[in-house]
């Protein structure tokens, strides 16, 4: 016999008129935010290792002698304080011809030069003096494809050099401690590095964590999707639950209605992110913007994230109705309050003994641990907050003096859940503003802006250098101050390596210009700066601050809408009460101040807790770090937790005009 679900919950959907109708509009909007949000996190963790991937090639990994075929040097210089990656390479006579680098047709010959496209505009652009004389002179340059690039935007020269080049010599692959990373050279067969440039290395661990701390955020707004309409829902099934429906046929409906919803929704979200890529990816990150191609996550993760939104959204729906399966006569009374037990403290008391085990012992945890401890913190909040709302309920109900917080207590006590929902995006993110505020790092190290720095072997070789600088940079019109670094001068740009040290008088162009001059005293190395010697370090500041702030603002952003979401959603489901309490004499002013009250009394609570464990969470980071805290990270916090309640009082109301309409002709609303 053919199942009357299916007939029966397309029925009812059609006949729940423009109130439904609203409901399943916002759940569909939630579940496509949803999506959209989590498909542009995988993009950008996946977008993030395909740039590390395609910068691979320039770290050379050397073979032996006898099977190298060329000899490669890479080393980065500076230009109007951008990296530019250079990549030397010397083809050895009487070996195979070496395979073409990526990104290039064939193998550079000598004084070819290729350049990005981003480069050559820049060549085009500066004067010769301050960057195009570093090169090999070229009537032309050749271009970088996309396969040797990380970014559209990314400075990379290639250069064809003869195999006596000092630029390719033994001299110019020498370690100091300030060349981790930006300078190497290896004997080579072919370009199939294993490590990520400095400058794209970091990109991916810093993703995945704000990915870790953002998708809970997103959880939460699609969870509350599938509990939009969840009292009326309830009425609903409850009546026909006592008219001879049973419990399977009830969730059933529930599950096939959510599914319908939530599926068109996550799809439009899908559609969304498809349709903005090209302007996804000219938003910058680390090294510039994208190419489209790395931001396409591919049909098989569009998929999983629309399966995934949907799923989560149909159990979300499905677990509000167990008091319809177990009681319906008690929901269609609405005489069963939502108490929540104490075993939620003991378990969140429980899990965070736990992680305060795990972290307070010195030792270092892994990227996976690490992202083990958020979930399970997550989780624990997640428990407690429910219980949190029951007792702030009860307590602010036996001392509460005016209307509006005794009405606000109640539905505090008797709905726990539902007023949890309406604050937990945004008591999540108190965690996330009290991390990220805290943990702007801070390498407290010596600083020598101004200089530009030429190595040499030894001190008669310097002081012969500083001589030809003086003459180089006069004919350059540079003012500049030269000094001879020695061995034992640790506080200079060297750090006690033999060279010259150069205190260029003027500003970035003026740098610019020593350091092209300078380029031919190095022996095949490039002049420095100060730059050049703090990359690494600056680097993961960089990335650190620009995915603190985007996963400030989403997080926050999100939260304002599932609290949003969620309010109107209750105004929606509280429709009958707030009619019966308008009949009784109720101003609207009153009820709205209670659902203000409602949600301020938590999110006071709970968001205070939550960034306090983002601090002790951001304290600890910069401890196992070795790095100091940047004091401005306080302001930062406190501005976060201004915008943050003004995010929700704005989401409030929002819905105020729904209240309004709601309310209107109480006798019928309430009928």
């Amino acid at each position: 016999m053919r199942s009357p679900v299916l007939s029966l919950t397309w029925h009812l959907a059609r006949s729940s008129g423009r109130r439904g109708l609203q409901a399943q509009l916002l759940a569909s909007g939630a579940a496509a935010v949803g999506s959209f949000l989590l498909l542009v996190m995988i993009a950008a963790a996946l977008g993030a290792g395909a740039r590390a991937d395609h910068t691979t090639w320039r770290t050379p990994d050397a073979v032996p002698a006898k099977l190298a075929t060329a000899v490669q040097a890479t080393t980065t210089t500076y230009v109007r304080r951008e990296p530019v990656t250079v990549v030397n390479l010397a083809q050895m006579p009487g070996r195979e011809t070496t395979p073409a680098p990526p990104g290039l047709s064939v193998f550079p010959k000598q004084g070819q030069v290729y350049l990005s496209p981003a480069l050559t505009e820049l060549v085009h652009k500066l004067p010769a003096g301050q960057l195009a004389d570093r090169f090999p002179k070229a009537t032309s340059y050749d271009t970088i494809g996309a396969a040797g690039l990380a970014s559209p935007d990314e400075l990379v020269a290639v250069v064809g050099r003869a195999l006596g080049d000092p630029a390719v010599s033994r001299k110019a692959g020498e370690q100091s401690y300030y060349d981790d990373g930006l300078t190497r050279r290896a004997m080579v067969s072919g370009f199939v590095g294993t490590t990520a440039s400095v400058f794209t290395g970091f990109d991916r661990g810093s993703v995945l964590l704000g990915v870790v701390l953002l998708v809970m955020p997103v959880v939460v707004l699609a969870s509350a999707a599938g509990r939009l309409g969840a009292a009326r829902r309830e009425q609903r099934l409850a009546a026909l639950r006592l008219a001879g429906a049973t419990p399977r046929q009830i969730l059933a409906m529930t599950a096939v209605e959510a599914a319908a919803v939530g599926a068109a929704g996550a799809l439009a979200g899908a559609l969304a992110y498809m349709a903005l890529l090209p302007a996804l990816a000219e938003l910058p990150y680390g090294v510039g913007a994208w190419y489209t191609s790395q931001l396409w996550v591919g049909l098989p993760w569009l998929a999983a994230v629309v399966a995934a939104v949907t799923a989560l959204i149909t159990v979300s729906a499905v677990t509000t109705l167990r008091q319809v399966a177990t009681s319906p006569l008690g929901v269609a009374q609405q005489a069963d309050p939502r108490r929540t037990r104490a075993i939620r403290v003991v378990l969140f008391v429980a899990v965070l003994g736990y992680i305060w085990a795990t972290t307070g012992d010195g030792g270092q945890l892994k990227p996976r641990q690490l992202i083990a401890m958020l979930v399970l913190f997550y989780g624990a909040f997640w428990l407690l907050g429910p219980w949190v709302v029951d007792r702030l309920g009860r307590i602010v109900g036996r001392v509460a003096v005016r209307p509006a917080t005794l009405l606000a207590a109640r539905r505090l006590s008797d709905d726990p859940r539902g007023a949890w929902r309406t604050v937990s995006g945004l008591v999540l993110a108190g965690f996330v503003a009290g991390f990220f505020s805290v943990s702007t790092l801070d390498f407290e190290g010596p600083s020598h802006e101004g200089e530009v720095a030429v190595i040499a072997a030894n001190a008669a070789d310097a002081r012969h250098a500083a001589a030809e600088a003086r003459t180089t940079l006069r004919r350059a019109g540079v003012t500049a101050t030269v000094a001879v670094s020695s061995e034992d001068d640790f506080d200079s740009l060297l750090g006690g390596a033999n060279g010259v040290i150069i205190h260029v008088h003027g500003g970035q162009e003026s740098i610019d210009a020593a350091v092209t001059a300078l380029t031919p005293l190095g022996s095949g190395r490039y002049p420095f700066t100060q730059e050049y010697v703090s990359a690494p370090d600056d680097t993961v500041i960089a990335r650190i601050a620009t995915v603190s702030t985007a996963t400030l603002a989403l997080s926050f952003l999100v939260a304002a809408a599932s609290a949003g979401l969620t309010a109107a959603a209750n105004v929606l489901d509280r429709r009958r009460v707030y009619g019966l309490l308008r009949l009784a004499g109720a101003q609207l002013k009153l009820l709205d101040d209670a659902r203000v009250r409602e949600t301020v009394i938590p999110l006071a609570v709970l968001a205070g807790g939550t960034t306090a464990m983002g601090v002790y969470g951001a304290t600890q980071l910069n401890k196992a770090a070795g790095t100091t805290i940047d004091m401005s990270g306080a302001v930062q916090l406190a501005l976060c937790s201004a915008v943050g309640a003004l995010a929700m009082f704005a989401a409030i109301a929002g819905s105020r005009p729904l209240l309004r309409k709601v309310t209107a002709g109480p006798a019928q609303t309430a009928d």
